[in-house]
């Protein structure tokens, strides 16, 4: 091999683009003195430490599913749901069964992960699951049921339209009440297990899918920048034009309008 030293900085880099470079290679580039060698150095360090991270993690918000699979559990569903703060739109739920050897590193809470993330991990997830599936709670349930209702009927909706039947579901949050299947509640669970990070996924991309579109047939509320939350612009938008048939009537920033008229 070229010595380190005869190498140029581009020779360098395309070495450091491999994760596996020997003992020897590594330190000679800790060796060299050229700035540029050291620049990229650092950031093979950085992007190692941060694999690292990710694989801890992974481990980490594997553990209830490595459980529960040692306990005879096949087919282990997680349960989300988005959409309870928004003043317009559905509550969405999903559920998404992963296969056992599944692994996409950096997979989180979706409010922890930037959009453009978030739609390159709902395709890998949704091409790869054993099955997923949503449900839907419009804004006229949520005002006949209370959102609080309104979620937990979706919740329970979503597990039953997955093709494959769950052993048990791991659900984000509270136990939910009347629900099919066996469950496991775990407060904060989109931080805590990998099945409930990917509904987490699924749903908020498809909360987030449907709002975009729904800003196209009423575009004066930007539903497509605030999936439906409170922001300020949108309140004025409420303020000038109205509600629409997406808004919900019993939530603040609504209802007072419908009181004032």
């Amino acid at each position: 091999m070229t010595p380190i030293h005869k190498l140029t900085i581009n020779q360098i880099k395309e070495l450091l683009s491999r994760d596996d470079i020997d003992f020897a290679l590594a330190e000679s580039l800790a060796q060299d003195e050229r700035q540029g060698v050291q620049q990229l150095w650092k950031q093979y360090q950085k992007r190692l430490e941060r694999a690292r991270q990710l694989e801890e993690q992974w481990e980490r918000m594997t553990i209830q599913e490595k459980q529960l699979r040692k306990s005879g559990h096949r087919f282990i569903a997680g349960v989300d749901e988005v959409g309870r703060g928004p003043i317009a739109g559905p509550v969405v739920a999903a559920a998404v069964i992963l296969p056992e050897n599944f692994y996409l590193a950096g997979l989180n809470d979706s409010k922890k992960i930037s959009p453009s993330l978030r739609e390159s991990y709902y395709d890998v997830i949704t091409s790869q699951a054993l099955a997923y599936s949503v449900a839907f709670s419009s804004p006229e349930e949520i005002d006949q049921l209370n959102i609080y209702q309104a979620t937990m009927k979706v919740m329970r909706t979503c597990v039953t339209r997955l093709s494959h039947k769950p052993d048990i579901c791991l659900v984000d949050g509270l136990e939910v009440k009347e629900f099919p299947l066996p469950q496991l509640a775990l407060v904060g669970g989109d931080g805590l297990s990998v099945s409930i990070a990917a509904a987490s996924i699924v749903a908020k991309v498809t909360r987030d899918r449907w709002m975009a579109e729904a800003a196209v047939q009423y575009p004066h509320y930007g539903f497509d920048r605030n999936a439906g939350y409170g922001t300020s612009e949108h309140l004025a938008a409420i303020a000038q034009y109205g509600p629409c048939p997406l808004h919900r009537l019993t939530f603040a920033g609504v209802k007072e309008w419908n009181q004032a008229t």
